[in-house]
């Protein structure tokens, strides 16, 4: 204590009391450091130390790629951008008027096709007639000649009148075998097999089933349930076949790809948790999802250009592996995303049970979009028709010895 404090008691009150006030606000300085230090700590060690977070996370889906698999013009288009369309629903109609001649061309051909077998079938006992008529002749031919060369040792017979009967032989000869190379290509065109299914026949059914397939597809169906965008298809234009007309995007179908750092994909597993934020909603709607899969390999790889480390100047770059996250499709009906938006994702890794890596091929497609089947069917049920139209009285199957 100064002179000065000692001879003036109230200057030394309140320099006591400063110092006992710097004292206490340090203590309690180190209290909050500590209380906090082990805050972290309880928090690292229980949830911290589980969770995997990015915000270089995207949402990502399917664009379904509408192109046309005949060629025709475009007459009409049942749906414009942000329209919604359901699977199986028209959605463009091209002009059908050729398709119906190619259709109506292929049903005559069958029909004919049916009536040439039927003819097939018919002429098998008019060729086994000839060859029996020609081996009679070639008998009767021969039995002359035993005549005339039994009597031209008298001499009742010519000479000339002897090779006319041996050239009337082989005459019959060659009569018998075209006879019978006749009989045997018939027979090889209908043996085994009717007319309902001779391979001519099926071959015309063939190309009615083309046609009528062409005539079905001029009318474009929505391949899935989704929002139509980037519709570059216009009226009256002449399209192609694979020419993209628009795009369908299911967004109930959606998913997250979040490109994590490398060191962050150590404890990742398929199946953990995942808790989402969009900016679309803000922090209030929080979205629930899960671990569906590790990429094979990182955006780098899988360039147009892939980087080439082998060089003379190198730097090394964290690289960045996408993780699709699945979401929960109630949430997504009820708050629905748009492809391309940005997310903040946070994994908790704190199960570590789940594989990595996938262990098993899927057992279902997890895409299907309407099939060609119920068109097939109905096509051949018109195919039936026709052939049971020109079949008439035909042998179904080739008798017996024909």
């Amino acid at each position: 204590m100064s002179v000065e404090s000692a001879a003036n008691p109230s200057v030394a009150v309140p320099a006591v009391r400063r110092q006992r006030g710097r004292t206490i606000a340090l203590f309690v300085l180190v209290a909050l450091v500590l209380v906090a230090g082990v805050g972290y700590w309880l928090w690292w060690t229980s949830t911290g130390q589980y969770s995997q977070s990015t915000d270089d996370a995207y949402v990502a889906g399917n664009v379904v790629t509408v192109t046309p698999e005949v060629s025709g013009t475009v007459i009409a288009i049942h749906a414009d951008d942000t329209d919604l369309v359901r699977a199986g629903e028209p959605i463009v109609d091209l002009d059908k008027a050729d398709l119906t001649v190619a259709l109506a061309q292929a049903e005559a051909d069958l029909a004919k096709t049916v009536r040439d077998v039927r003819a097939l079938y018919s002429s098998a006992d008019e060729y086994k007639a000839t060859l029996a008529a020609r081996e009679s002749d070639l008998v009767r031919a021969r039995d002359d000649l035993k005549r005339r060369e039994a009597l031209a040792s008298t001499g009742a017979v010519s000479g000339e009148e002897l090779e006319h009967a041996k050239s009337a032989v082989s005459s019959a000869q060659a009569s018998v075998s075209a006879a019978r190379e006749g009989w045997v290509a018939n027979r090889a065109q209908t043996e085994g097999t009717g007319v309902t299914n001779h391979p001519q026949v099926q071959a015309a059914a063939a190309r009615v089933r083309t046609a009528y397939l062409g005539l079905h597809r001029a009318t474009l169906l929505a391949p899935v349930n989704g929002y139509v965008a980037k519709r570059s298809v216009q009226i009256g234009e002449r399209v192609q076949p694979g020419a993209p007309l628009l795009a369908v995007v299911p967004l109930d179908q959606v998913w997250v790809d979040a490109n994590l750092k490398e060191d962050q994909l150590r404890d990742l597993r398929i199946g953990q948790p995942v808790e989402l934020v969009s900016d679309l909603y803000g922090s209030k709607q929080r979205f629930t999802g899960r671990v569906a899969g590790l990429g094979a390999g990182t955006g780098s790889v899988f360039a147009a250009l892939p980087a080439q480390n082998a060089t003379g100047n190198w730097i090394k770059v964290v690289q960045r592996l996408p993780v699709r996250i699945a979401l929960d499709p109630a949430e997504l009906a009820t708050h629905p995303l748009r492809i391309g938006l940005s997310m903040r994702v946070s994994v908790n890794t704190h199960d570590r049970s789940g594989p990595s890596l996938a262990a098993a091929p899927r057992a279902t497609a997890p895409y299907q979009a309407p099939g060609t089947d119920g068109v097939l069917a109905e096509a051949d049920r018109h195919i039936a028709e026709i052939i049971a139209a020109n079949v008439g009285r035909a042998p179904a199957k080739p008798r017996a010895g024909a």
